[in-house]
């Protein structure tokens, strides 16, 4: 009773953040409590992902953006790069990729919210964090702390940004879809280390942010002392254990980062996170801390294109993303995900309006129940890693996978469990198009290494290779003279630096090179002879050839797969850095394959230039397009069906007061737009051995199941197929538990 009296307590409170700036007539209102964000009077909890507007082209934003809210998204998250706006002091750049405003109308257009994080530190893997590499030279300055000469630029540079909005009309209190906004980022994790300018730092920065006056709230991530109004937010993968939550109880509980994969590092092979896992902790964050907003990071992650990543990341962005690097669906995180949504909003008016109980069935069972003035919605939480569980609520028995939350709506009926997909999975391929394997077609260049007497540049020590360049270029040329001691047959080279690689030349003949492999910078390198890591001695610094784009509307990838280190460019547009030669402990490279937009190509006669570091062989390379080819759906008689039916079947029940049957498991598959399916490579009635990377018929299997299921398929784009044995025309083994495997080609 003291809980549930703490809770309408708190349903009272209600905070507006900013107030309209006399946006005019059609602007909401944007507030909040401590259950959610309110939309003009409405309790919302929503559904965001991130798609960065630079890791894409705006060919491609439409497509994303709309594969988002096809997967049950209501708004689109992206991050604010400064040092791609502001290369240098005052000189902006919003073109192209860098369209802001062009991108949030897209949005918009599609009927989505944004959450826009201005930064303007903003990390997301992104070179300097998305700082300028100029502001390192303002006098004086010490970034992200209570430092004048920071706060000037910072206040700046936020100010432009927030009165762009402003102009275009893109905050929701002047109409727009900008419903929340971000300051800072995880400063949270650093504050410490700036010991007494860290709080007057975080105070300031909410101040202005507050200040600017957008009608809309603002977000501190990883800040657990964000100042009122400013919501503190949660970044992590399991944020429903280890949130605090929010530090008022005026505040709603904020999933800014839910990482849907790890980005991945050279030498680093990838590592999946999986749908269940991803599915488990959104709905535990939500029940548990009442959690009203969950971003998915990243839900396209995109390439990093130029020079942009971070070090070490790769070019690649987040390609286990819901929408992998080229914006095809991974599957079957995207359509389980897909499934959870429409769950959860199945769930709405009780979640919003009504009162949450919890009760425990044993230390790893729980239920949330939600019960409102006519509505009821339940989740049942089993904790276990390892083993299922049994629960009876309301006199009704529920089996529960480990680590699983099952969803009732009517807090009867399961709509969705987390543990259990029903979506298909898919298999990305690549198809190599076109060859550049003739030495002939490719120019080669040399560089020539400047002596010393062409030099202009004087030191007495070797030049930090950043500050001397200015961030114009990865490589720095460095040239000295001596006197070689003719009674020492053999010279030692030593090096202090804090570069990553080095390679020495001496009179123009190459002797040697380091490669450092992830770690913190050279430190003291020696190059004895010519007896280093690689063998330099034959490689050219540039190779060129020219190409046709692949007919179609696939993906483009060139396929690097005989290089070792270097940048490209394709028509004068930078793909990004490749690193082929770093290996993971398995021996491949991290990366092999890297993106070519359409938008960058022209139908014959497109430009390749490389920049090779180590010895690549260029004839080596590929065009290729990527697709998805192959689509599996395995779902056994336990599973559940797909939760539209859950709804459908629902509101029959509602108006005929009797429920109608047909609710069942179902293999469901969809080719890619443009495909159709054109073969049933498995299909298996019974106990199929496996699972949809590696399958077999197992002891029980009906003979019928490869032609009912072709009958269902070839020659349609969709098809769907129960988990039924009258569908198979009879039981072919009673009293076993039934699944059907179904692998399918899609040309």
């Amino acid at each position: 009773m003291g809980q549930c009296q703490l809770l309408c307590l708190f349903g009272l409170l209600l905070t507006t953040i900013g107030g309209s700036d006399g946006g005019g007539g059609g602007g909401n209102n944007v507030t909040y409590d401590g259950r959610s964000l309110i939309i003009n009077g409405h309790r919302k909890i929503l559904f965001s992902g991130s798609i960065h507007y630079p890791r894409s082209t705006p060919q491609m934003w439409p497509r994303l953006i709309a594969k988002a809210k096809e997967g049950g998204l209501d708004v689109v998250q992206t991050l604010v790069f400064w040092n791609l706006h502001e290369p240098q002091p005052g000189q902006f750049d919003f073109s192209g990729r860098r369209d802001l405003v062009r991108f949030i109308k897209e949005v918009q257009a599609q009927g989505l919210y944004v959450c826009l994080r201005i930064g303007p530190f903003i990390e997301g893997e992104w070179g300097y964090g998305g700082l300028p590499f100029w502001l390192h030279d303002v006098p004086g300055i010490v970034f992200r702390s209570d430092n004048e000469p920071f706060k000037f630029h910072m206040k700046r540079y936020a100010t432009m940004i927030v009165n762009m909005m402003k102009s275009a009309r893109l905050y929701a209190s002047q109409g727009g879809p900008i419903i929340l906004s971000q300051i800072e980022n995880e400063y949270g994790m650093v504050e410490h280390s700036f010991l007494e300018k860290g709080p007057p730092y975080v105070r300031w920065a909410a101040k202005l942010a507050v200040d600017l006056q957008t009608g809309v709230p603002w977000v501190m991530c990883k800040q657990d002392d964000a100042p009122d109004p400013v919501i503190n937010a949660c970044n992590g993968r399991q944020c429903g254990e280890t949130f605090a939550g929010p530090n008022s109880p005026d505040k709603p509980a904020i999933w800014t980062e839910n990482w849907t994969s790890f980005y991945q590092v050279y030498g680093d092979e990838a590592r999946i996170r999986s749908a269940e896992d991803i599915a488990y902790h959104v709905a535990l964050f939500i029940v548990k801390m009442k959690g009203s907003y969950v971003n998915y990071y990243m839900y396209h992650g995109g390439t990093n294109f130029g020079r942009t990543a971070s070090a070490y990341v790769l070019t690649g962005y987040y390609d286990q993303a819901p929408l992998d690097e080229y914006g095809l669906l991974r599957q079957p995180k995207w359509g389980h995900l897909k499934e959870l949504h429409s769950a959860v909003k199945l769930c709405l008016k009780p979640m919003l309006s009504g009162v949450l109980v919890s009760m425990n069935f044993s230390k790893l069972q729980e239920a949330f129940i939600f019960q409102g003035s006519s509505e009821c919605a339940a989740f049942l939480v089993n904790k276990d890693k390892r083993n299922n569980a049994t629960v009876y609520f309301s006199n009704l028995m529920y089996e529960l996978p480990p680590l699983s939350i099952s969803i009732l709506p009517d807090c009867k009926t399961v709509a969705f469990n987390t543990a259990k997909v029903s979506t298909q999975y898919g298999t990305r391929s690549m198809e190599q198009r076109q060859k550049l394997d003739s030495v002939e077609q490719w120019e080669e260049y040399k560089e020539a290494i400047p002596t010393y007497d062409e030099t202009s540049l004087r030191a007495n020590f070797l030049l930090e290779q950043m500050n001397t360049t200015k961030d114009a270029s990865d490589y720095l040329w460095y040239n000295f003279r001596f006197k070689h001691d003719p009674s020492n047959s053999e010279s030692v080279l030593k090096v202090s630096s804090l570069g990553h690689v080095l390679l020495a030349f001496i009179n123009g003949e190459f002797v040697g090179a380091y490669l450092e492999r992830r770690v913190a910078g050279l430190r003291n390198v020696s190059i004895q002879g010519a007896k280093e890591l690689k063998d330099f001695s034959s490689f050219s610094w540039g190779y060129q050839t020219v190409f046709d784009a692949p007919t179609g509307s696939d993906p483009v990838a060139i396929n690097l797969i005989s290089m070792g280190k270097g940048e490209a460019w394709v028509n004068g547009q930078s793909i990004g850095r490749y690193w082929v030669s770093f290996l993971t402990p398995q021996g491949t490279p991290s990366q092999s394959w890297y993106h070519i937009p359409r938008s960058f190509l022209k139908p014959t006669g497109n430009l390749l230039v490389l920049l090779e570091e180590e010895n690549g062989y260029p004839p080596g390379i590929s065009i290729d397009t990527v697709s998805v080819t192959t689509l599996c759906g395995h779902v056994s008689d336990s599973h559940l069906p797909p939760v539209i039916s859950w709804r459908s079947q629902n509101q029959r029940t509602l108006k005929t007061h009797k429920r109608i049957p047909g609710r069942r498991p179902k293999v469901q598959i969809r080719c890619p737009s443009g495909r159709k399916i054109s073969k049933i490579l498995f299909a298996s009635y019974g106990n199929p051995n496996g699972n949809c990377e590696n399958y077999a018929i197992g002891s029980c299997h009906s003979s019928n199941s490869r032609a009912i299921v072709e009958k269902a398929c070839l020659g349609k784009r969709s098809c769907t197929v129960p988990v039924w044995t009258e569908k198979f025309y009879g039981d072919p083994c009673p009293g076993i538990p039934k699944a059907l495997l179904v692998d399918a080609q899609c040309t």
